[in-house]
């Protein structure tokens, strides 16, 4: 077995554990925290099937952000849309039998990949063309765009210039599922590629790329407009109030 496939293995099982206990750590520590006071952003519902609704439509169709700024919002939803395109596409490569609707992505995939890079490319425009964005946006907003962007670009050139042995690939991601380490093709931009993959797994538990996880325990969001009807208490304020 050669030293690259062992290598990268080993930063796969590394960086699957890192996102998943520090997703599930974080996931805890959101659950955890307190809300001593009732702060819906109003106007919002009345009832928590309200609340439901409002978090459905936050998630599927950025409805804040669409109130806020529609060109923000034309490449925010672009880019999600065409990410989760892409994530479909990807799963091919840890099943046995393709799905009939995930078979299809790979007909359209170039163009999803695209699209992601679009969007990427307006948001990241935006925090250089939009003074109070510039204003706030730090290095390591910069920094993420870009490995977003690396992965993209690298996925899509390995796509349209390169010959990678895709069978192999599945093979090996298939071996790591079942803790065999089996041959990885040494095309440079797959390589590329996995390895901005696994460090984007890494550092996902304590980027901003959180707040997709975020947005549900969000309590502006999460929270019914119902004070008179119902006291608020924290949970630690309602031990006290035993």
């Amino acid at each position: 077995m050669s030293a690259l496939s062992i290598f990268f293995a080993a930063l796969y099982y590394l960086a699957t554990a890192i996102f998943v206990v520090g997703l599930a750590l974080k996931i805890r520590q959101y659950a955890l925290t307190p809300a001593p006071l009732k702060i819906p952003l109003t106007p919002a519902p009345l009832t928590r099937a309200g609340v439901g609704w409002r978090l459905t439509r936050e998630l599927v169709f950025f409805q804040s952000l669409f109130r806020a700024s529609k060109w923000t919002w034309v490449f925010s939803w672009v880019f999600h849309v065409a990410l989760l395109l892409v994530l479909f596409h990807h799963v091919r490569f840890t099943l046995e039998e393709i799905w009939s609707p995930i078979g299809l992505i790979p007909l359209y995939g170039n163009y999803a990949s695209v699209a992601m890079l679009v969007g990427l490319a307006g948001l990241w425009a935006r925090r250089f063309l939009v003074d109070r964005v510039r204003y706030i946006s730090t290095p390591s907003d910069h920094l993420m765009l870009a490995l977003l962007m690396a992965i993209g670009l690298t996925g899509l050139g390995m796509n349209l210039y390169t010959d990678v042995d895709i069978l192999a690939v599945k093979a090996f991601m298939f071996g790591l599922m079942h803790l065999s380490i089996l041959p990885l093709p040494t095309e440079p931009l797959l390589l590329l590629h996995m390895f901005l993959v696994a460090l984007l797994m890494i550092i996902f538990p304590i980027s901003k790329l959180l707040h997709a996880p975020g947005l549900f325990f969000s309590p502006t969001r999460n929270m019914s407009d119902n004070p008179r009807e119902a006291r608020h208490l924290a949970s630690w304020a309602a031990k006290l109030d035993k």
